[in-house]
């Protein structure tokens, strides 16, 4: 592959491409919005060049990397399906996976067969490209959710260049990607973004008394908030789903605190606490 073009050159597509570009020879082109930020991008040696005309954008390239919000996507794919051939590889980073299959097919009239959705599980707590980093992606899992009428050929290219950066892929359904990705990320998201709501709605003064430990769990709630608005509506039965799931669990400590069950309390935070000492082993 020699030549790409990235749709939204911020933390997520600004690290592939620097990713990219520290590994082999290979051109990228940025498409966005503001100039400025364009202007940004090449500046830092994220991209080589870049337009505001999506024709000129996609002239000779053999993949699209679309990484903006998922409620764009819609305005995007409209916008690109003009200008790509049928052997230009269209890929995403999108949090949620069912609804880009959906606005893929609403958009296209089914889902093309070279687009290969994917989502990278790393990231950071700052965005926009100035935080973008050549190493993000490495020993991190980025998970591809192809469809059925998928072609291996499209799939097998996008594997390899998330594996050029060092990622360990793997390939499921969107269904059961939503599902995992709502527990395990969205609703970690959901818990300190309302931890800092009620918090702050206790008053200001609150947060004085906090410590590393406060620092550590509400770090997450410095993400990009029109991100999460969109992860939020696009993936909300899951995200509702395991909300609801885990005010069980809440529930269950504050029946163990009201009825003095310090054992039950105990061997509760015992599991926890072994549960996430092995899962550091791996990491």
């Amino acid at each position: 592959m020699n030549k790409i073009c990235i749709i939204g050159v911020g933390l997520i597509g600004g690290s592939f491409a620097l990713g990219l570009k520290s590994t082999k020879k290979i051109e990228i082109v940025g498409f966005g919005r503001s100039e400025v930020h364009l202007q940004q991008a090449q500046k830092l040696g994220v991209i080589d060049a870049y337009s505001l005309d999506i024709v000129e954008a996609l002239s000779g390239v053999e993949l699209v990397l679309i990484a903006t919000p998922v409620n764009s996507f819609k305005n995007i794919l409209e916008m690109i399906k003009p200008h790509i051939g049928e052997q230009t590889i269209v890929s995403d980073v999108g949090s949620t996976k069912g609804s880009v299959i959906a606005t893929a097919k609403e958009v296209f009239g089914a889902m093309p067969e070279n687009f290969v959705p994917a989502h990278p599980i790393a990231g950071k707590e700052k965005s926009g490209v100035d935080a973008a980093d050549g190493v993000l992606f490495n020993n991190k899992l980025v998970i591809l959710t192809p469809t059925k009428n998928t072609n291996a050929h499209s799939v097998t290219q996008v594997r390899e260049l998330w594996e050029t950066l060092g990622a360990k892929v793997e390939v499921m359904d969107s269904k059961t990607h939503d599902d995992l990705l709502a527990m395990t990320s969205h609703l970690p998201h959901m818990l300190a973004f309302s931890l800092m709501d009620y918090l702050t709605g206790n008053g200001k003064s609150v947060l004085d008394y906090a410590a590393g430990g406060f620092k550590d769990f509400s770090r997450i709630a410095s993400s990009d908030a029109s991100m999460w608005r969109d992860i939020c509506f696009n993936n909300s039965d899951d995200i509702v789903k395991h909300i609801k799931g885990f005010q069980g669990s809440l529930d269950k400590i504050v029946d163990f605190i009201e009825k003095g069950k310090t054992q039950e309390i105990e061997r509760l935070f015992i599991d926890a606490k072994t549960a996430r000492d092995n899962w550091l082993k791996d990491k």
